[in-house]
């Protein structure tokens, strides 16, 4: 068993393999919990008050969200791999709570929709950035200043509260995280062949942490943006 592991992780094309798969199911057990708990939440009165109908309680939520990415983002290559695992679900808990509103500003048939398009947007491009010959590591950062620029718009638009305008961030939105899927996809398997023929245990997992990370966050912003796109707001 030893030695087959240890054939993997000096293999860096059957190692590309397996992490890929270790991101795509760290990322989905992560998606798994931000659904359950954002649904157990809207469900329940007393979470609703205290993390979103409570500035202070918002505000907390929102830093801790911030706070954990980065924590995980600039510490991953020095955390042990079990604080890496606990700090992305730990994360993935949080989302969820600052998602639960989505259950009482949309309807379910919406929620549904823009799940179902955003799975199939993000898998047709994850595989396709990773299975593709072509190098696409210069988009990163064309869609680094196109974020930027969508964030300011989102901003302005705060005070405009154009209609038009929040349709045309929304389409941005999902063009740009499509592009930041094909893109951190690409990314992760670069990371991995950078390794070549020396990779530990604690590396692959912690990689595989990473990955799922900002695949992770792609995908909830693709979810959010194609949320507004399809609307259907209840009264």
């Amino acid at each position: 068993m030893n030695d087959s592991r240890s054939n993997i992780l000096s293999n860096v094309s059957a190692r590309e393999n397996g992490l890929l798969k270790s991101v795509y199911s760290f990322m989905s057990l992560g998606l798994f919990v931000t659904a359950i708990v954002s649904y157990l939440a809207s469900r329940s009165p007393a979470v609703m008050n205290i993390f979103l109908r409570n500035p202070m309680g918002t505000l907390v939520l929102v830093f801790a969200q911030f706070g954990l990415v980065f924590y995980l983002s600039a510490r991953i290559e020095t955390m042990s791999r079990e604080n890496a695992i606990i700090a992305f679900f730990a994360y993935s808990v949080l989302t969820g709570l600052s998602l639960s509103v989505i259950f009482l500003v949309y309807t379910a048939s919406v929620i549904y929709q823009a799940f179902l398009s955003c799975a199939l947007m993000f898998g047709v491009t994850s595989i396709f950035a990773a299975t593709t010959k072509k190098n696409i590591a210069s988009w990163g950062n064309y869609l680094t200043m196109a974020l930027f620029g969508l964030i300011i718009a989102s901003i302005l638009n705060m005070f405009f509260r154009s209609n038009g305008m929040t349709m045309m961030i929304s389409l941005l939105g999902v063009i740009i995280f499509v592009g930041l899927t094909a893109w951190d996809t690409q990314k992760i398997v670069q990371m991995n062949r950078r390794y070549g023929d020396v990779m530990s245990v604690d590396e692959y997992t912690k990689l595989g942490i990473l990955g799922a990370l900002e695949l992770y966050l792609d995908f909830i912003n693709i979810f959010l943006y194609l949320l507004r796109i399809f609307g259907n707001r209840r009264d």
